[in-house]
């Protein structure tokens, strides 16, 4: 190379050194994953997929900014939720504890990735606060992975319930999980001194997929972690969710589903993937709403209690109308 070319070639800054404690997103994320992403052709979206923008004279900016006064995340903003401009309009919001860097790096999931901050020991009381100031009667608490703990987090999650409870004791909890892996009998152990009204945890795609969209985790360990807090608290409704457009096929959808109520899971999330960047898993398939709707007919045929299944449903999407459905109250 030679001329201005090689010059400016010569004098372009070195890469970036890799700094674990940064916070990780999208490329920088998806790059350090032994199972390299490979791009298809973008689809184009159908008709059926629409994403609803906050109204004007929602409550969507009065609760970004309470949540930062409170010094809190959600998933809503973390994951680039879809469904973000509608929930937080209605003043809902499930809240992420534990930081906001994760110690995995699915290929799907929009949540940074990076060495997490020591634990807050100020958020189980800020979350309690904000959700009293909210006057909500129904929230999701959910977590980035914290394998970098000794419990996994369970702790932390059972501080938040006792604290929520403490300040909102009608207010119904909601617990969406990581797997705890290889700490899974230690975190059930501490999650018996405040278990949730419903405990979820998502199974997010069939097995044959787990290697490339959820490197480290463990499809038979997942299932184990629903049905153990299950036999462990019978009366408490399980929870977990699917989502479509991975490279799965029907029928492989339909047997994760049978896994399920095998282990004894309640209730039954189902919706469309949808990438968050050109650096993310691509779509391989929008599934049609015949398709969602065969599911939904499945799911009950099958036994769960509930069913929340469409292209734009999400795991906590109107979360408390599928507990009220399934019979929390």
């Amino acid at each position: 190379m030679t001329g201005a070319a090689g010059a400016a070639h010569a004098t372009e800054p070195s890469a970036k050194p890799y700094d674990p404690t940064e916070k990780q997103k999208s490329q920088a994320k998806t790059a350090r994953i032994p199972i390299k992403v490979v791009q298809a052709e973008r689809l184009k979206k159908p008709e059926w997929i629409r994403v609803r923008a906050a109204t004007p004279g929602s409550r969507f900016y009065d609760i970004k900014r309470i949540l930062r006064e409170h010094n809190l995340h959600t998933v809503c903003e973390e994951a680039s939720c879809p469904n973000i401009g509608e929930c937080f309009g209605k003043g809902t919001a499930t809240f992420m504890i534990m930081g906001d860097k994760c110690t995995r790096r699915c290929p799907f999931c929009d949540v940074g990735h990076g060495r997490p901050d020591p634990l807050d020991a100020d958020e189980p009381r800020n979350l309690a606060r904000t959700i009293a100031a909210l006057k909500l009667s129904y929230v999701v608490i959910t977590s980035v992975d914290r394998d970098d703990l000794r419990d996994g987090g369970a702790g932390h999650f059972v501080e938040c319930i006792r604290q929520v409870r403490e300040q909102s004791p009608s207010t119904r909890i909601e617990v969406l999980v990581p797997d705890f892996r290889g700490r899974l009998d230690r975190a059930l152990e501490i999650l018996n001194a405040g278990p949730p009204d419903v405990m979820n945890h998502n199974l997010e795609t069939v097995p044959r997929l787990y290697k490339q969209a959820r490197p480290g985790s463990d499809y038979a360990h997942s299932l184990k972690l629903l049905q153990e807090f299950k036999r462990l608290h019978p009366d408490v409704p399980t929870k977990s969710g699917l989502m479509l457009g991975l490279g799965e096929t029907d029928e492989e959808i339909l047997q994760v589903m049978r896994d399920m109520r095998e282990h004894g899971v309640d209730m039954l999330t189902i919706g469309q993937y949808l990438q968050p960047s050109e650096h993310h898993l691509p779509v391989l398939r929008y599934v049609h709403p015949d398709t969602f709707a065969m599911f939904e007919r499945e799911a009950y045929d099958m036994g769960f209690t509930h069913a929340a299944v469409g292209a734009m449903v999400r795991s906590s999407y109107h979360a408390d109308q599928q507990a009220h459905a399934a019979g929390v109250n």
